[in-house]
């Protein structure tokens, strides 16, 4: 997204309004995000494995970039719509967001089951249907996962007070980075149970498999904790606390966007050149660690499939920093805000452009370490920024789903280029990562145009 005149133009309140939401215990902000634990094991099974899957079942490595355009276009539709309708949307006994999170979590349970499942039905390797089946399993897998993680995200912006809300979202990247650690072991823990890491060709290994559907049950039982434990405001309760009229507008998509507050276009600058860092880290980290550590370049070798394994051990290292950092930056003062968010994203900087050099599998841990610190920060200060400068709170919804898009467009970008970027590179899938690295870099220094407003005081 770029700068606009009419988001300059908006004006933000001199004397902000009192922020009139009750404290929250923290056992309720808990688990109003808990459920996010759930839905980010679907995302992470689905980024740290789909370069595998659809290069083992065919896929061309310079043609990736398809697949990957499906998740955030998808993205892009679905969240901005949540948003619009659960602001309209009231059940007495689910609420205005959770009646989303439902439908999401069991519709993404079920195609969790059937993606990894794409080169069983006997289409044969690298065969159209095969892959055909793929992308469309993915496209609804990411649907769902979209509709059930956007409401997390809009509870805290309703629910939890402008002096919580740091916490609030650093709980919930805490409990992203949980379920994402989980995720990203599975492979690695059942192959080392037993399971099968091979497979005839074009088929995917049970360890993949069985990690999928491990995934899909604990989503929906994260889901339903939140569903029955978080009991949202009713629409009267919601109006007095946020300072509603009750004539006060309803916006539609595009209304809501040209009024959005100067933060929410800032923000998206710096959420571009990141988001497009880690796309390029989903693409072609396998591959990359293939290639540089075990020396193939073979989807169907053992060696290939023992690299897709060791990715998942780095993307729940780089959960674990995450997590730890995510910590950190729950403590961190609001004036300081801006510059942890730069940092952590140096680091990341640095843990990207490392990968290029490093050919031995136990030093990845440092570099996987400092991207973790910088998807910490990415998940924290982005949407606490956001919503601190929201005055319109009967919108929220609405914002919050159209500044999704500073994540999905960006890796829509991305994925397009890299048709262009990747054999401009000589197909080489370490240089890639290291052009992750320069992203990162770019969007650190992005930071200083943000400025960080509140449009309500603590009370």
């Amino acid at each position: 997204m770029s700068e606009s005149s009419t988001a300059d133009a908006t004006p933000v309140a001199t004397e902000p309004k009192k922020d009139l939401l009750p404290a929250l215990p923290s056992s309720t902000i808990f688990l109003i995000n808990f459920g996010f634990l759930g839905v980010q094991m679907a995302f992470q099974l689905q980024s740290t494995n789909m370069g595998r899957i659809f290069q083992t079942i065919g896929a061309d490595p310079n043609n990736l970039g398809f697949f990957f355009i499906l998740p955030p276009l998808a993205g892009m539709i679905v969240q901005p719509l949540v948003g619009y309708f659960s602001d309209r949307t009231w059940s007495p006994k689910f609420g205005r967001r959770i009646p989303y999170l439902l439908i999401g979590a069991i519709i993404a349970m079920i195609v969790m089951c059937l993606l990894p499942n794409a080169g069983s039905f006997g289409f044969g390797f690298a065969s159209l249907a095969a892959l055909w089946f793929g992308a469309i399993s993915l496209l609804f897998m990411d649907l769902s996962s979209n509709i059930a993680m956007q409401p997390f995200k809009m509870m805290v912006g309703d629910m939890v007070n402008e002096k919580q809300k740091g916490f609030a979202y650093a709980i919930q990247s805490f409990s992203s980075n949980a379920g994402a650690l989980l995720a990203s072991i599975f492979p690695f823990a059942l192959t080392a149970l037993g399971l099968a890491n091979t497979a005839k060709k074009g088929t995917v290994p049970p360890s993949v498999v069985w990690s999928f559907y491990a995934g899909a049950i604990i989503l929906l039982l994260c889901c339903l904790l939140t569903v029955f434990r978080v009991k949202e405001y009713d629409p009267v309760t919601y109006a007095k606390y946020h300072g509603i009229e009750d004539n006060q507008e309803k916006k539609g998509i595009f209304a809501a966007l040209k009024s959005a507050p100067k933060v929410f276009w800032t923000v998206s600058v710096v959420q571009f050149f990141c988001w497009m860092g880690f796309q390029y880290l989903w693409t072609y980290a396998t591959g990359a660690i293939a290639s540089n550590v075990w020396g193939v370049t073979n989807p169907t070798s053992a060696g290939y499939q023992a690299a897709g394994n060791w990715y998942g051990v780095m993307s729940a290292v780089q959960s674990i920093a995450a997590v730890i950092w995510a910590l950190v930056l729950s403590k961190v003062n609001n004036n300081h805000h801006k510059g942890f968010y730069s940092a952590s994203l140096i680091m990341g900087a640095v843990g990207f452009g490392s990968i290029f050099f490093i050919h031995d599998k136990y030093t990845l841990f440092i570099s996987f370490a400092l991207i973790g610190c910088a998807w910490a920060a990415m998940n924290a200060f982005p949407f606490t920024f956001l919503t601190n400068a929201i005055e319109d709170s009967a919108n929220m919804g609405t914002y919050l789903g159209l500044f999704n898009s500073s994540i999905c467009l960006p890796q829509i970008v991305a994925s397009i280029a890299s048709f262009a970027i990747f054999p401009l590179l000589g197909s080489h899938m370490p240089t890639m990562l290291l052009l992750s690295g320069i992203f990162l870099a770019v969007g650190a220094a992005s930071v200083g145009i943000v400025k960080e407003v509140w449009a309500r005081k603590a009370a």
